[in-house]
């Protein structure tokens, strides 16, 4: 018999994707999202912690940007 899995597909670059593999480590075990990582960069996760992937994606971007100084 087959299972089927609602999911989302992401495709980033490895830090990226390190950085997701780890927000899903630090989640508690019932709350993890990852279904299956296919390779370094490519990932299947559940469907509902998309805007929650992208709001934390933006607070890292934001905290690890460089605006040179005037």
């Amino acid at each position: 018999m087959v299972n089927a899995i609602k999911g989302l597909f992401i495709s980033c670059d490895e830090p990226m994707a390190q950085f997701i593999v780890n927000l899903n480590a630090s989640m508690p075990a019932s709350e993890r999202f990852i279904v299956q990582m296919l390779d370094p960069t490519h990932m299947f996760v559940l469907p509902h912690v998309a805007e929650m992937i992208k709001s934390k994606v933006d607070v890292f971007r934001k905290q690890n940007s460089y605006l040179k100084p005037q």
